[in-house]
């Protein structure tokens, strides 16, 4: 077990990991806006989780009732944190686990890297796991001299093509089969030439390429979507059974694991197995669901290792409002129902967290001033709310972020001189009056000369009407 003095909470260290963009959410997303196939293979594949999503959630009576339980529970834990912590080491530490603290994404990194070169290894194999992008883990390891290769589809797309995940359940989401087929015949090693674009030949070709891999890959490296406190087991739920053989066929198995996936009691996890399912993939229930209690000898792997991240999470936690991201069970279902991700993809939020729980998640982390523009990132329609199988609010954090961003000083000055003319009366007709000139600022404002034309080029400046209320009414 290793020991970090996690101290005060500070927000996830800059210059490593994919927390940060590298321009603000609206320039990126202009460009993302004017790729007509990304945009067509985002719409097909949204469209057809939220139809599935929405079958199989109509199917269960006790829907909400399974909802507030969740919620609950993310609460119950989120307030006893610290607490459930310590009774995980414990009970993965009891089962032959040895377990390590990391205070931010380099101290994490250090360790997973210290680990597989005390194995003995250069090359590991991956299992989905979200935090591992987070950190920037496969850049440290190879950094290192250590090979990491993903096994889960997807992300073996998006490492082949050298590409950014962009969805949360589908990090390959924004590539159509022919765009994946032009990845393996250029990227995978021994590929058939006369490869076609069928899922099905696809599939066949990752299988025969991973098929080695997982036969000779000493060390493995897993995320984790739920941890036990009571037991010390860790569940992971996946849809192909790669993460079944690198969870069960490695002599090392090394899982990175955000702290906020902690759960106090087997009993619990029965309610996340029916939520996460429905509200992801669109599946009554996940076709690989692979649980693991420490190490059990001659079956599977026998070292195993836990490293607990926290990488900002205690600067979340902090926030009495802005927590409720932490109890985000990485379903995906927010990003399937939001008109900005469908229209501009995951890459223009800069963050490995894209759509709505990106939009707050990622700013906390990092401290809202590194990621100013992602509160904006929503037009607050209230859908992901409605879709959140954990009832997070995310409308209300965003607007609570809003609060947090630095604004221009340009900004407050007009804003001081707007609530001046308001509180006079006199100030305040004279300025309706004047606001007949608007008419000279063009159609929607698009006339009107920098700075101002800051405010209307996302914005539609409204039409002045002929004749104000006061006017109207003094005439009658």
């Amino acid at each position: 077990m290793t020991r970090s003095f996690l101290g005060m909470p500070a927000t996830a260290p800059p210059g490593v990991g994919h927390l940060r963009g590298s321009e603000p959410f609206p320039v990126a997303a202009r460009r993302a806006l004017s790729d007509a196939q990304l945009r067509r293979n985002l719409g097909h594949a949204t469209a057809t989780i939220r139809s599935r999503s929405a079958a199989v959630v109509g199917e269960v009576p006790d829907w909400p009732q399974l909802r507030a339980a969740g919620r609950a529970i993310k609460t119950d834990t989120m307030a006893r944190l610290p607490e459930l912590l310590e009774q995980l080491e414990a009970a993965v530490a009891a089962a032959g686990g040895t377990v390590h603290w990391a205070a931010d994404a380099v101290e994490a990194n250090r360790i997973v890297t210290d680990l597989v070169r005390a194995a003995g290894a250069d090359r590991v194999m991956k299992v989905k796991s979200m935090v591992t992008q987070e950190i920037g883990l496969n850049e440290a390891l190879l950094s290192a001299g250590i090979e990491p290769v993903e096994t889960d589809l997807a992300e073996l797309i998006v490492q082949l093509g050298d590409d950014r995940p962009s969805h949360i359940l589908v990090p390959a989401i924004h590539r159509n089969r022919a765009e994946i087929r032009e990845i393996f015949l250029r990227a995978m090693p021994g590929v058939d030439p006369a490869l076609t674009d069928e899922p099905a030949a696809l599939a066949a070709a990752a299988r025969r390429h991973l098929r080695q891999t997982f036969l000779s890959t000493r060390v493995a490296v897993s995320g984790a979507n739920f941890a036990v406190a009571e037991t010390g087991t860790l569940a992971v739920v996946e849809s192909e059974g790669n993460g079944r053989m690198c969870l069960t066929l490695p002599e090392t198995l090394i899982t990175v694991m955000g702290i906020e996936k902690v759960i106090p009691t087997w009993r619990d996890l029965e309610v996340f197995l029916q939520l996460l399912p429905r509200a992801s993939t669109g599946e009554r229930m996940n076709p690989y669901t692979s649980m693991w209690t420490g190490v059990t000898p001659g079956d599977g792997p026998q070292t195993f290792h836990l490293v607990l991240l926290d990488n900002g999470r205690s600067a979340v936690l902090a926030d009495p409002v802005g927590r409720q991201a932490l109890h985000c069970i990485r379903c995906s279902a927010c990003l399937n129902v939001c008109p900005v991700y469908e229209r501009t993809g995951g890459h223009a939020y800069g963050s490995v967290y894209p759509g709505p729980i990106g939009a707050v998640l990622s700013p906390q982390l990092t401290g809202v001033e590194d990621n100013a523009s992602l509160p904006y990132a929503s037009s607050l329609c209230g859908a992901c709310y409605d879709a959140c199988p954990v009832m997070i609010d995310i409308p209300s954090i965003l607007v609570h972020l809003r609060g947090r961003v630095p604004h221009p000083k340009a900004e407050a000055a007009a804003m001081a001189a707007a609530a001046y003319t308001m509180d006079h009366p006199a100030l305040y007709a004279a300025a309706q009056r004047a606001a007949r000139l608007g008419r000279l600022a063009g159609r929607r404002g698009r006339g009107l000369p920098p700075p101002l034309s800051g405010w209307t080029a996302s914005r539609d400046l409204p039409e002045p009407p002929p004749q104000t209320f006061r006017q109207w009414w003094a005439e009658r």
